[in-house]
């Protein structure tokens, strides 16, 4: 199993400037690549203070310039507001510039208030992401593409430069459904999801339904990977963990806002809203804790065959805390799970499986 930071983006107060944010994220994956970690997870939204990432290619091609093994995966690209024909010259160009690290994480975009200021309401996005997506993997793919269809329509085009590797840089795809996890990974797509709230048993249909599809694949999804996101963090001691559950709790009323709320968002900032979610529940389903809980809580995750966990840190800490915890976590908590050498190939070590009911 191995590890990616998701670097969040998360401005609690505009006095802190988004400047000094990125250039904490920056150190943040420069510090993941010297401590082993798979990759590190770039988000991409507009025109908010959380996750708030307009530009996660160009921040991909920093990102690389100075690490030397790290992947840098966009978590996710919102096909829907771009155009796929500049879109797919920029992920070719960016795939480039990245050695060939780029893994491209693609969505229909999350947020219902956003996608509408940007044009792409979310209750219409579907249909246009589906069909970005095809005309996507065509330019990526293919040399002379034309397109009619119900959001494309044009005459024969070739994306340039033609990409490094054949069809371009691995794609990943952000999916929820069960079923839409089966459906995407049988038409050969790398797969991102999470358990919302740490629901066990949704956890579980979302594995099966990628091992269904990759069971069925053989040979032709050997190759494919399950990619699993959870809020995580080590703790120094019981206070710590009051205190990293509370900057939780006001990162999540926010991100409920503009997720499942009524998005009501004043000069870039989005309210603080008053949850139902209790601090208890909230504690229950994020794994902010010692780093032997966090290797049992793992050791779940390891056992169900999951590929890769997508950790986010980046929920209010301070960057000192969060540069510790990330290394931290990757000196006691991932050796237990993979050995990483020095030429970025990895080793799996046999671990003790608890039981453990919960996710």
């Amino acid at each position: 199993m191995q590890f990616c930071q998701q670097l969040s983006a998360y401005l609690s107060t505009k006095e802190y400037t988004g400047y000094q944010l990125y250039l904490d994220m920056y150190e943040q994956a420069i510090l993941c690549d010297e401590c082993g970690y798979d990759s590190v997870a770039l988000t991409e939204h507009h025109l908010i203070n959380i996750l708030m990432m307009p530009a996660p290619l160009q921040f991909a091609v920093k990102i690389a310039a100075s690490t030397k093994n790290i992947k840098i995966i966009t978590a996710v690209g919102v096909l829907p507001i771009h155009d796929m024909r500049i879109y797919a010259g920029e992920v070719i160009a960016a795939q480039m510039f990245t050695d060939d690290r780029l893994i491209l994480g693609v969505g229909r975009g999350a947020f219902a208030c956003e996608m509408a200021l940007l044009g792409s309401p979310l209750e219409e996005s579907r249909d246009k992401f589906n069909e970005s997506l095809d005309v996507l993997t065509a330019l990526l793919s293919e040399e002379e593409v034309s397109w009619r269809g119900g959001f494309y329509n044009f005459d024969s085009l070739t994306a340039m430069p033609r990409p490094m590797t054949e069809n371009g840089p691995p794609i990943m795809m952000a999916v929820l459904n069960p079923e839409g996890i089966y459906a995407c990974t049988k038409r050969g797509f790398n797969i991102m999801t999470t358990p919302l709230a740490g629901n066990h048993q949704l956890m579980l249909d979302q594995v099966d339904g990628f091992n269904r599809a990759k069971s069925e694949m053989g040979n032709t999804g050997k190759d494919l990977t399950l990619s699993l996101s959870r809020g995580a963090f080590i703790i120094k001691d019981e206070a710590d963990r009051k205190a990293k559950l509370e900057q939780a709790y006001e990162y999540f009323a926010r991100f409920d806002n503009v997720f499942t709320g009524p998005g009501i968002v004043k000069n870039g900032m989005i309210e603080i809203l008053p949850r139902k979610q209790t601090m208890a529940e909230l504690a229950d389903s994020l794994l902010i804790c010692t780093p032997e809980e966090m290797i049992d809580q793992l050791a779940v995750y390891y056992e169900i065959g999951i590929d890769r966990m997508i950790l986010n840190m980046n929920f209010g800490a301070s960057h000192a805390d969060t540069m510790a915890s990330i290394q931290r976590f990757s000196e006691e908590v991932m050796p237990n799970f993979t050995s990483r050498n020095v030429n970025g190939s990895s080793v799996p070590i046999n671990i003790q499986i608890k039981s453990n009911d919960s996710c």
